[in-house]
């Protein structure tokens, strides 16, 4: 189901904010938001390889929240985020949207043509495929929950 819903449905309920949304927390507008979204996809994807930011003797603890169906809180800090969002490096957010769903497509290619394979993930350590989906899948609602999309 959160497969199907990476694929095929996520971009889909991004399309329906507008562009001047309000946010209910954090600093990004719903562009960056999605910019932002693509970054993290990227890094599960392996188009933009990280080093594990996480200490060993924590990682166990990190993967266990993430495969619980325990949100991220409102505002959870990221180390590696600057203090203010970054510009929007597309026109609109039509482009970038296409953009994430072009990397969430290339996230499913590279399982399938190996599903063996992990991919590390600077907070929770190296994600097989269902661990990025989840991971993904969390980290997507958090973001549509900032403004105002509920499951």
């Amino acid at each position: 189901m959160k497969k199907a819903w990476l694929k095929s449905e996520y971009t889909k309920r991004l399309a329906e904010l507008k562009p001047d949304a309000e946010r209910l927390w954090g600093k990004m507008n719903v562009q960056q938001m999605i910019e932002h979204m693509s970054d993290y996809v990227r890094i599960a994807n392996g188009r933009t390889p990280m080093n594990i930011v996480t200490p060993e003797e924590h990682l166990d603890r990190a993967q266990a929240f993430l495969m619980s169906e325990k949100p991220f809180k409102e505002n959870t800090p990221n180390s590696l985020m600057p203090d203010e969002p970054p510009v929007a490096r597309h026109a609109n957010t039509t482009d970038a949207i296409q953009e994430l769903q072009s990397e969430v497509d290339h996230l499913f290619e590279v399982f399938e043509k190996d599903a063996a394979l992990k991919i590390a993930n600077p907070f929770f350590g190296n994600l097989d495929f269902d661990m990025q989906v989840q991971l993904l899948h969390k980290h997507g609602w958090h973001h549509m929950r900032q403004f105002g999309i509920s499951e």
